[in-house]
C-alpha cells in the first residue's frame, strides 16, 4: 500500500499581502520538495472542496456565513491582525477541509496506507466559531469527525507538532472523550494556550509546552514521557497528524531548535502507535512553517518516514 499526497494548486489563490509569512510560496516549497525522485511513489490526488456538512461537524452555520460574508471582490478583508482574506481564500479554505475529509475517505476505506495534505490556509488556531492565526476552518478536526460520523471511528486522535499550540483543535474536542489532542508547542508564544493544566474532560487533552530554544533532546522527551503514554491509553481508531514545521530551527516567526531529524522521528513514533492501535492509520495535513528552505527539507523529512512506516 502507497502514501497519497493530496493537494491543489487552487490553494495559492488564497494571497495575503506581500511579505505575510503565510504565503502562497510555502505550497510551492512542499511541492517542489515532493517532485524529487525518492517520493515517485507517492500516489496523487487533487483536493475537492469540504462541503457544508462536513464544516457544520465542527463549525455552526453563522460562523461559515461570516467567513464567506468576508471574502473581498479584490484587495483585502483583514479578519484579525494577522489573519487576512483575499478574493481566492474562502475557495483555498474549503480545499484544505476537503482535503483532510478526502484523506480520512482513503485511509478508513484501506485504499492507501496513510495520507498528507499539503494544503493551505492551515487550520489549528480555527476555532469553532472564530477564524484567526492564519485559519479560517479547523482542518484537522473536521477531519477527524469525518472518521467518526461517516467510517464508524470510535476514537480519533490528532497529535499537532506545529510551534503554535492548536487553541482551535483543542476547543473543538476538549469536551468530547471520544476526540484526543495532544500539542508540543513553545511556550510563552502565540496564542497563549496550551497550558500543561489543561486536560479536557476525561483527560482527553495533553499539552507539553516547551521553552524557547527547545531542542531536539526536550521535544522527544516530551513525546516519551507524556504524549505518547497518553496515546497508547487513548488507543485511537485514527490518527491525525497537524503537522507544522514551524520549530525548525531556521524558522523566523519562534524560537525553537528543531531539525529535519526530530521531525522524521516523530513521524515514525506516530506511525508505529497507529500500528499498534489501529492497522497503521494516520493522516497528515500541514500546518505551519515559514522558512521556505526549512519548509521544504522537513516536510520532506515528514513524508518520507510516511512512506516508509
Amino acid at each position: 500500500m502507497t502514501t497519497l499526497l493530496i493537494t491543489h494548486a487552487d490553494c495559492k489563490q488564497h494571497a495575503p499581502p506581500a511579505r505575510h509569512p503565510e504565503s502562497p510560496a510555502r505550497l510551492r516549497a512542499v511541492i517542489d520538495a515532493l517532485s524529487h525522485g525518492q517520493f515517485s511513489d507517492l500516489e496523487r490526488l487533487q483536493a475537492v472542496p469540504a462541503t457544508a456538512e462536513h464544516l457544520l461537524r465542527i463549525h455552526p452555520q453563522s460562523h461559515i456565513d461570516a467567513v464567506m460574508a468576508a471574502v473581498p471582490a479584490d484587495g483585502y478583508t483583514f479578519v484579525d491582525e494577522d489573519t487576512v482574506m483575499s478574493p481566492g481564500t474562502a475557495h483555498a479554505a474549503l480545499l484544505a477541509a476537503g482535503a483532510g475529509v478526502q484523506a480520512v475517505d482513503q485511509v478508513m476505506s484501506g485504499a492507501v496506507k496513510n495520507a498528507f495534505c499539503a494544503i493551505r490556509p492551515p487550520g489549528h488556531h480555527a476555532e469553532p466559531e472564530r477564524a484567526m492565526g492564519f485559519c479560517f476552518f479547523s482542518n484537522a478536526a473536521i477531519a477527524a469527525r469525518h472518521a467518526q460520523v461517516s467510517h464508524g471511528a470510535r476514537r480519533v486522535a490528532v497529535v499537532d507538532f506545529d510551534v503554535h499550540h492548536g487553541n482551535g483543535t483543542q476547543a473543538a474536542f476538549i469536551n468530547d472523550a471520544t476526540l484526543f489532542y495532544a500539542s508540543t508547542h513553545q511556550h510563552p508564544l502565540y496564542p497563549g494556550t496550551g497550558d500543561a493544566a489543561t486536560t479536557g474532560i476525561a483527560g482527553n487533552i495533553v499539552n507539553a509546552p516547551l521553552p524557547p530554544h527547545a531542542n531536539g533532546e526536550m521535544f522527544r522527551a516530551a513525546y516519551q514521557d507524556r504524549i505518547l503514554p497518553a496515546l497508547d491509553a487513548f488507543a485511537p481508531d485514527l490518527i491525525v497528524i497537524s503537522a507544522g514545521f514551524d520549530g525548525h530551527r531556521r524558522d523566523p516567526l519562534a524560537q525553537m531548535d528543531l531539525e529535519d531529524e526530530d521531525y522524521a522521528w516523530i513521524t515514525q513514533q506516530l506511525c508505529k502507535t497507529a500500528h499498534r492501535h489501529c492497522e497503521g492509520r494516520v493522516i497528515s495535513l500541514l500546518e505551519g512553517g515559514y522558512d521556505l528552505k526549512a519548509l521544504a527539507s522537513a516536510s520532506g523529512a515528514h513524508v518520507a518516514a510516511l512512506m516508509a512506516a
